[in-house]
């Protein structure tokens, strides 16, 4: 509690607090590195040293780090707006250790999905909490360019992880050499989060303040209680807000695309006659579009609104994946990767913003992990449901299954979704309109 109390009145902004910033973008491209290692080292691991062939079960792992990913964004996110982000980042960094260790000495298949929890409960305090301490530095101005930056870093991180996992797989094997790479990135992680990255709670608080006085200055009491339950809050996010509803439906879909790129792709451009190399450059298209384009997006949706690049996004996804679906030819499917990729730079950060638009500070992190329990389910039934269409109905089928389901996504986005931005939006959250919403 003294680390949360040691900042008097910090200032909000991204030039204010760019050294925190940094350290934070640093955290979060080192998150992208680790599960970067698994991405490129593990699948080849299934098959040459447990002989696992069966696409249900080698896609098993993905849907166990996704289950756990999904529940401990909703506990996580709760818990650092009590005790703060510094703390939960310094547990997730531990929770990386074991991961690392049971895939080097594992002796059967399960043991690979064991460490794919620990990876989950890794992943999701990690990245929660280095993009919502992000999002606490930086106030409402610059909260789209934020969470672009930081979303870029990790998939960034996530492409450097999985080339040099895939450099030490080619020149030591599949085993250690990767996860001694995971294990050094996590020690980084750790020493950084420990020394020099603050705790962010204070910067939060007095975003929470401001709101305040906007409050009184305009003769409302549309304040909710600082801590909803949170049942109430996860209800409110869930149906009770309808374009929180369309941002959360729209992350769970969102994951099924890149579950599916992770688990079926490779599967499927195998049967298609391409190389290893090849197909890993063409899931790196699509990575690389979608990452480096996050930065663009985040501050595109600054200064047109949340609800065009996340709309356009996600039928951008669709269409990308319908693309690939229908062609025969090598320059199509890398050019269906690539919308694919635009898509998701598109959606993916806005949507983080959005929650980030709607919520209170001083309940932010209970709603963003309410939105990541969301959007991280999809890693972990997305796989499962497609790979049950791919074996009753073929590869392409579940191409053109997911392709659907984003087109859907995109159509209730067009509904529901209104203008979260601060600066354009014509209506309240409903929570402002309704405090009724979120009291005991």
């Amino acid at each position: 509690m003294t680390e949360i109390s040691a900042v008097a009145q910090p200032e909000l902004g991204l030039r204010q607090n760019w050294w925190q910033f940094s350290l934070f973008t640093l955290i979060t491209l080192l998150v992208g590195m680790t599960i970067g290692v698994e991405r490129v080292a593990l699948p080849p691991l299934a098959k040459d040293a447990f002989k696992v062939t069966s696409i249900l079960y080698t896609i098993s792992f993905i849907a166990a780090f996704g289950a756990v990913k999904a529940v401990l964004n909703l506990v996580s996110g709760r818990l650092s707006d009590h005790h703060g982000r510094k703390t939960l980042l310094l547990t997730g960094w531990a929770f990386g250790i074991p991961f690392a260790l049971l895939i080097i000495f594992a002796q059967a298949w399960w043991w690979v999905v064991v460490a794919n929890l620990f990876l989950g409960v890794n992943q999701a305090l990690t990245w929660t909490m280095s993009v919502t301490a992000k999002i606490d530095l930086v106030g409402p101005v610059n909260r789209g360019l934020a969470v672009g930056i930081d979303e870029s870093a990790g998939y960034v991180g996530t492409g450097l992880g999985g080339f040099a996992a895939g450099l030490l797989v080619a020149a030591f094997g599949l085993r250690p050499a990767p996860y001694l790479l995971a294990l050094g990135v996590i020690a980084i992680g750790a020493l950084v989060t420990f020394g020099p990255a603050a705790e962010t709670l204070p910067w939060a608080r007095a975003e929470a303040g401001s709101h305040a006085s906007a409050t009184l200055a305009a003769g409302t009491s549309a304040t909710p209680a600082p801590a909803p339950a949170l049942g109430r809050l996860a209800a409110y996010m869930s149906w009770q807000d309808k374009s929180m509803l369309a941002v959360c439906q729209a992350g769970l879909v969102n994951k099924f695309t890149d579950g599916m790129v992770a688990a079926i792709f490779p599967i499927y451009f195998l049967h298609k006659g391409l190389s290893l190399p090849l197909i890993g450059l063409l899931t790196g298209v699509y990575a690389w579009v979608w990452g480096f384009g996050q930065v663009a997006s985040g501050a595109l949706a600054d200064r047109i609104g949340r609800k065009p690049p996340i709309t356009a996004g996600t039928f951008f996804i669709g269409g990308g994946i319908a693309i690939i679906a229908a062609a025969s030819a090598r320059p199509a499917w890398f050019a269906g990767a690539a919308v694919m990729g635009a898509g998701m730079a598109l959606a993916y950060p806005n949507l983080i913003t959005a929650v980030g638009d709607t919520a209170h500070p001083a309940w932010r992190g209970g709603a963003l992990g309410v939105y990541r329990l969301w959007r991280d389910a999809g890693y972990a039934v997305g796989p499962l449901i497609l790979g049950i269409v791919a074996t009753l109905a073929g590869l392409t089928a579940a191409l053109w299954a997911c392709s659907a389901l984003m087109a859907a996504s995109g159509l209730i986005l067009l509904l529901l979704l209104h203008e979260t931005n601060p600066q354009r939006r014509t209506r309240k959250p409903a929570w402002q309109r309704d405090p009724r919403l979120l009291q005991p």
